[in-house]
């Protein structure tokens, strides 16, 4: 057996708490473990600890178990009538039996010896205080991210000077074209038709660029974009409309003009905002490359100098402005830019008044790698989950890897954090900060299509970037922050992509299935680029099949099953398969 592959801890998501009575527990082997039992109990089952009666637990057989590439994780929910447990595992490889705890591993000679004391796992308490709550609402949301200078202009009495006509082209970093807040009122009916539940909105508080993450005033929606007032009208226009906002909080840093930054500027070290920065040598001025270490910026951007949120000054200027944010405009979640630089600390000082304020209020961080050390019940309820953008655009960037490939990727970014952050993870296949969708697909429609079908039926809650249900093209920033090309829409000829991706969005709002953590690739398709998984709902159970192969194939169909959505699809009623062409995709509710 090879025990270096397996691994447990009480703690993270390996042992956790789903609410108050369940009690969620993993465990990480190689392939060649066969089985798994947990043997648990109250702690106290056998008394008083250090007295003489055996302790000795129920065994139960775990059976649930994801395939990652060098692992197998093994599942299992407890429900500990007292609140605590105690348990180690019983794992079985051939007819090899060890006994794993926490202090390592016994055969069952050595577990029973005279005198040994046995080092179990325990979780000594599931403190409801404790229990990682998520907002429910968000698995039910579908998200639309939009970027407002290039989403709609509504008001050209606001526009900038040097604004440039609405048009559907290649941008340049310094282009505006005077998208703005009415623009997205005058668009809310046309979202709600889509289907969309949820809007994300990049920066709109003021600052002199057209992507507003270089602040200038926090309280003040800029000028370009409309007034206070405005920003309020749109969330209770969209709150109607059965639609959530979502605002970006650039904590991280502030822009060059930033009031406190211009102190620093003009008092050097003797300004009361000097520690509000994070500034390591003398004099600061106009002409510092943030490359030499004289400060801290976002990047190397020295327009965008570090704001120092271990400051309790900075923190409390911050929690102020989240305060202000959603009594003034009663926004329902923020999205926390460079989520993973700011202190852990104002990130929990944050949750605590946000909660108290908006119990369901939800915090999301941009953290583009494993995000654990924020996930933990104290920080951020979900991150942008950019490794399964990753996951799912790798299968079609290495054109030799297998659906068992695709298995373990997908495997992977659902095995990283708890079930109830996996419920909410903010999922996502483009964004203003990657190149878009049909520029990574290379222009090809039907793998355009394929991953909008495996984004809609994941875990979490999937967004899509404005533009993306009309398939609309893009590379790198800035030309993935095109205009909308309303007058295309409008003369119907976007008419097609739109129609296919409300479907998908109608699809996932209406099978609880696509939401659903519970899922599993049966690779019931002898083909190697055939990805097949099913997803198991409450009421229902969804099959879905993507076609990676060069040339087309068979899906067996049922009688009893329901084409759900479908691309490529050649089939007759009753015959018993279909035929799946190249790059084809089908999804079926099952019986």
């Amino acid at each position: 057996m090879n025990l270096g592959a397996i691994y447990h801890r009480m703690s993270e998501q390996f042992c956790y708490s789903l609410d108050e009575d369940r009690l969620i527990i993993n465990i990480k082997t190689g392939y060649d473990v066969d089985k798994v039992y947990i043997i648990h109990e109250d702690p106290y089952a056998a008394g008083i600890m250090g007295g003489n009666e055996k302790w000795s637990g129920k065994r139960e057989e775990i059976y649930f178990k994801k395939r990652l590439k060098d692992h197998i994780w093994w599942t299992t929910t407890l429900c500990p009538e007292y609140k605590r447990c105690k348990y180690y595992f019983e794992i079985h490889s051939g007819n090899e039996c060890m006994n794993y705890f926490e202090d390592g591993f016994y055969t069952n000679e050595e577990m029973n010896q005279e005198g040994k004391t046995l080092s179990y796992f325990i979780m000594p308490w599931m403190n409801p205080a404790d229990v990682f709550k998520t907002p429910d609402w968000v698995n039910d949301t579908v998200w639309y991210q939009i970027f407002p200078e290039r989403f709609c202009n509504g008001d050209h009495s606001i526009d900038p000077d040097n604004v440039k006509p609405w048009k559907y082209e290649k941008v340049k970093y310094d282009d505006f074209y005077g998208g703005d807040i009415k623009g997205i009122r005058d668009k809310i009916p046309y979202l709600k038709e889509l289907g969309i539940t949820g809007i994300y909105l990049n920066p709109i508080f003021e600052s002199n660029t057209n992507h507003k993450y270089n602040t200038k005033n926090y309280k003040k929606v800029d000028p370009h974009f409309g007034s206070n007032e405005d920003l309020r009208k749109l969330v209770d226009e969209a709150h109607e409309a059965g639609i959530r906002v979502m605002l970006d909080a650039v904590f991280n840093h502030t822009g060059y003009d930033f009031p406190m930054w211009q102190d620093v500027l003009d008092n050097k070290a003797s300004s009361k905002y000097a520690d509000w920065y994070m500034i390591n040598k003398w004099p600061v001025d106009k002409e510092c490359d943030t490359k030499d270490g004289r400060y801290y910026s976002f990047a190397f951007a020295k327009y965008m100098p570090k704001l120092n949120t271990n400051n309790p000054e900075v923190s409390d200027y911050l929690l102020d402005i989240v305060r202000f944010w959603i009594e003034t405009f009663d926004i329902d979640g923020l999205r926390f830019d460079v989520g993973n630089e700011i202190s852990h600390s104002f990130i929990k000082s944050l949750r605590y008044m946000t909660k108290n304020m908006k119990s369901d209020f939800y915090l999301l961080g941009e953290i583009w790698h494993d995000s654990i050390s924020w996930l933990h019940g104290d920080e951020y309820d979900s991150v942008m989950n950019y490794p399964l953008t990753t996951a799912i655009g790798d299968f079609w960037v290495y054109k030799n890897r297998t659906s068992e490939s695709f298995e373990y990727d997908i495997n992977r970014c659902f095995t990283m954090y708890y079930s109830q952050v996996n419920d909410v993870l903010f999922n996502l296949l483009d964004s203003h900060d990657t190149n878009r969708l049909m520029d990574k697909v290379h222009g090809d429609k039907d793998i355009f299509y394929q991953q909008l079908a495996v984004l809609f039926t994941m875990p979490g809650s999937p967004c899509i970037y404005y533009g993306t249900e009309i398939a609309m093209e893009g590379g790198f920033d800035p030309d993935c922050r095109r205009c909308m090309p309303w007058e295309e829409i409008e003369k119907g000829l976007r008419d097609e992509d739109i129609n296919e991706t409300r479907t998908l969005i109608a699809m996932r709002k209406k099978y609880q299935a696509c939401k659903s953590r519970n899922f599993h690739f049966p690779n019931d398709i002898a083909k190697d680029r055939v990805i097949s998984y099913l997803k198991i709902g409450d009421n229902e159970s969804l099959q879905i099949y993507l076609n990676c192969e060069k040339t087309s194939c068979n899906i067996p169909i049922k009688s009893t099953d329901e084409i759900v959505f479908a691309r490529g699809l050649s089939y007759e009623d009753g015959s018993g398969e279909g035929r799946l062409k190249a790059n084809g995709v089908l999804i079926l509710k099952k019986d």
